[in-house]
């Protein structure tokens, strides 16, 4: 679809089932000899360009999962951000709430040695004043779910979810009769250090911790925003069994996550796996041994994998079908991070990011392989 502008314009015929609110940056990939310390050089044997942003990533990973996603994003009118809409434009990703504004559109510079270490220097202004405008926010009240990255502007991090609760809140006086509120997603993308002055702040990361459905970190973020890895498991299992408590029968979150592994957090540790934590309960996963060409995104991917098999298809279910997952609750927790790690895995095993995101058949191939097909869930 056409992207919006800045005038907020923009009236969708159909809100997507899955809104992604995040950048859809344009990514200068360097291979350069080596990472240079302090004062020191590198030579860059190769130059690309490459369509990235954590927003875009997850809309894209979900729409080639056969998902109906849509972005939330602000694009600059320069050549970057005309080639970004340009690659938006070769999926089935809804773009009606992309604005484009007059300031230099977002791009990350990666240099990336032989090892496959890196090192990403972001530049550009365009999503740094993302505006989430009144239709953006409308829309979220047809949506299964809305994903929002820590790197969203905190001003419009804090103005997502006061309105996610407001539909919770128009839910619960609705009760069992009233439309579902959405699924809310956060993604704890960055260290604090590095979100302060450019992404969402602390005390509106607190508030995500304890109102998310699905909260992930990686083995970055979490010690740093939380003190140490294992504060992190603490703080968000006690955060969980809070929510658990006072949402107990609750129309305020919709009939498919009452179940007792509601809410979930995945803390994910690059190649030494996944820590799930559900409804209070810890779990530790292993993750896929894959010949990995390059891990850029591979956080994206997961993520989308983890909103595909735990929010999207349940949010479709059958009220049968919902009782049935209800008793069995927990067993869905870990063929959901299965699935989730072999969508990351996959996706390690080509450059870049997007190009080697996986399709649905390509995961149930990749599980079945391994000896998790469908009877093993």
């Amino acid at each position: 679809m056409t992207p919006g502008s800045d005038s907020g314009d923009a009236s969708p015929d159909d809100t997507p089932a899955i809104l992604s609110v995040g950048a859809a940056a344009i990514d200068e990939w360097y291979a350069v000899s080596n990472l240079p310390e302090p004062d020191g050089g590198a030579f860059a044997g190769e130059v690309t360009s490459a369509f990235g942003g954590v927003g875009a990533n997850v809309a894209v990973a979900l729409d080639r999962l056969g998902r109906d996603a849509g972005l939330v994003s602000r694009v600059g009118d320069d050549e970057y951000g005309r080639l970004a809409l340009a690659y938006l434009a070769e999926t089935d990703v809804d773009a009606t709430h992309v604005a484009v504004g007059d300031d230099p559109h977002t791009r990350s510079l990666i240099l990336r040695d032989p090892d496959g270490e890196r090192a990403i220097v972001t530049a550009g202004e365009s999503f740094r004043n993302l505006r989430v405008d009144d239709d953006a926010l409308a829309a979220m009240a047809d949506a299964d779910a809305v994903f929002l990255t820590a790197y969203a502007p905190d001003r419009e991090a804090r103005r997502i979810l006061d309105r996610v609760e407001s539909l919770r809140a128009t839910a619960a006086e609705a009760g069992e009769s009233g439309a579902d509120p959405p699924a809310l997603v956060f993604d704890l993308s960055g260290s604090v250090e590095e979100l302060v002055g450019r992404g969402t702040e602390p005390a509106t990361i607190h508030r995500f911790l304890h109102a998310a459905d699905l909260f992930v970190a990686d083995g970055v973020a979490a010690p740093a925003f939380f003190g140490s890895a294992d504060a992190a498991v603490e703080r968000i299992a006690d955060a969980q069994t809070g929510a658990t408590d006072a949402g107990s029968g609750s129309g305020s979150v919709p009939r498919w996550r009452r179940g007792p592994t509601w809410p979930r957090a995945v803390l994910t540790h690059g190649a030494d796996g996944m820590t799930a934590v559900a409804g209070g309960e810890v779990t530790e996963f292993d993750a896929f041994d894959v010949e990995t060409v390059d891990t850029t995104g591979a956080g994206d991917a997961f993520t989308a994998g983890l909103i595909d098999r735990w929010i999207a298809g349940a949010a479709g279910a059958s009220p049968s079908d919902l009782d049935a997952a209800a008793s069995g609750d927990r067993d869905e927790v870990a063929p959901g991070v299965r699935f989730a790690a072999a969508v990351a895995a996959i996706n390690c095993t080509s450059r870049f990011t997007q190009p080697g995101l996986p399709t649905r058949s390509e995961v149930e191939s990749f599980l079945a392989e391994r000896g998790f097909g469908p009877e093993a869930d």
